[in-house]
């Protein structure tokens, strides 16, 4: 039984004596066959070690839209008010313009339900004072222009007056100056006259004529030297009066142009108001619209913040939250920072949605089962709060992959895997037995956004 000796045993005899117990004992073939099975699954690891494996950065995260416009967004009141009625509920359809909600103001310089037509008063009172001041202007040009016209006509009297008076003034100096050689002949001929008188040679008679000659010439003498100090008051006066005119004509224009001054500046002032009115009224009709609540775009109302009647908001205060309808989705998917500078714009990416049963070979994507494809879209250039960068990846198509189900909805999980290059499997247990991050075939091109 032990192949001790070289005597084999007779098979022969082994079917005439049928023994159990040899006959249970293994066959001696068994560990060439082990052997064999050993050697063929050692040669198809190694075979399996050279296959192709695609490398990828798995991440997690939910389901987004891609415009700011399409993702959930808050409808909030412009005033401050008081909740009259709701015109939908959670869940309803709305389109632009939809009324969602309907209050009443608070504030009680609005409570008036006719201030409206108050500031159509106010404001056809402040433009009859705006006409009123324009018209006030226009007096006061026109005064000012009679002012000029005025003092011209008496600035040039009262130069024709200063003239004349000058005029005389040069006449009666000549005439004290012929008076005054009069008065001088006449005292030349009186000494004469005296003479002749001692000498007898003229009467006495003659001498007091001829002495009464001279007293009438000192008295033409003295009358033409008052005549002149008239004349020069007068001239005096004259320019005086050309003097006051031109005062007169100052005070009076200085004056209009005050008045006019101050018109001009309560019109100013009345405009300004009138401006102010207007802004008002505007306002009023504004903030009166504002009392009905609209919806921005198509979408579907959820999650009322208040909902009671009666209920005051302040301003700018959330009072639901809006999901624009047929938002473009796409995924927000997270990955760790050291993984960041491996992905680039257009890598494809498989994407397992929460809901949707899948089996995921994540090194051979193309027999994997119940994922989606996707693609880069946008890189993040700053990390978010937990270390992470963002991707954001839009729907593409590959051969035999389904579109993005038409039931996903914004907020959804979602799981990811971004697809990078193929490499040995062997390649693939030593990078991850030493904690090495994928790598690339290549530099990324210069230029390319990462």
């Amino acid at each position: 039984m032990l192949n001790i000796s070289n005597d084999r045993i007779d098979t022969d005899d082994l079917d005439r004596y049928p023994l159990k117990t040899l006959q249970e004992l293994p066959h001696p073939d068994s560990a060439r066959r082990l052997g064999r099975w050993m050697t063929f699954f050692l040669i198809v690891g190694i075979i399996v070690m050279f296959l192709p494996w695609r490398q990828n950065i798995t991440g997690t995260g939910k389901i987004t839209a891609l415009t700011p416009k399409d993702r959930p967004q808050t409808v909030q009141n412009a005033v401050a008010g008081r909740i009259e009625r709701w015109l939908v509920k959670d869940g309803d359809y709305v389109k632009k313009g939809d009324t969602l909600l309907v209050i009443s103001d608070i504030k009680d310089e609005y409570f008036d339900p006719n201030l409206p037509q108050r500031l159509d008063e106010q404001l056809a009172a402040k433009i009859g004072s705006q006409d009123a001041y324009e018209a006030k202007i226009t007096a006061l040009d026109g005064q000012i222009a009679a002012l000029d016209a005025g003092v011209k006509v008496s600035l040039e009297a009262a130069r024709n007056r200063v003239k004349q008076a000058q005029y005389k003034l040069d006449s009666d100096i000549a005439d004290l100056r012929a008076a005054q050689r009069n008065y001088q002949i006449a005292l030349d001929r009186i000494a004469r006259y005296e003479k002749a008188y001692q000498d007898g040679l003229i009467s006495l008679t003659d001498l007091e004529t001829r002495r009464r000659t001279v007293q009438q010439e000192n008295a033409l003498v003295v009358t033409e030297q008052n005549v002149v100090a008239t004349s020069r008051q007068a001239l005096l006066n004259a320019r005086l009066d050309l003097g006051t005119i031109e005062a007169k004509y100052r005070e009076d224009l200085a004056k209009a142009k005050s008045d006019r001054s101050s018109a001009v500046s309560s019109r100013t002032q009345t405009e300004g108001e009138i401006a102010q009115l207007r802004n008002k009224i505007t306002n009023v009709d504004i903030r009166r619209d504002r009392y009905v609540v609209r919806a921005p775009q198509n979408g579907y109302v959820v999650q009322p913040a208040k909902t009671g009647i009666g209920e005051t908001i302040k301003e700018g205060e959330p009072i639901a939250t809006l999901q624009p309808d047929r938002p473009q989705l796409a995924v927000e998917l997270y990955v760790r920072a050291m993984d960041v500078p491996l992905i680039q714009h257009g890598r494809i990416v498989r994407l397992q949605f929460d809901g949707w049963p899948a089996i995921q070979f994540s090194g051979w994507p193309s027999v994997a089962v119940g994922t989606f494809a996707g693609k880069v879209a946008v890189i993040d250039a700053v990390s978010s709060t937990n270390g992470t960068y963002r991707l954001l990846i839009t729907p593409t198509t590959q051969a035999g992959d389904q579109p993005w189900p038409e039931q996903l909805r914004i907020g959804s999980g979602v799981y990811g895997w971004v697809m990078l290059d193929d490499v040995p499997i062997w390649y693939e247990l030593w990078r991850m037995l030493n904690g090495f991050p994928p790598s690339l075939q290549a530099e990324p091109e210069k230029g390319v956004k990462l």
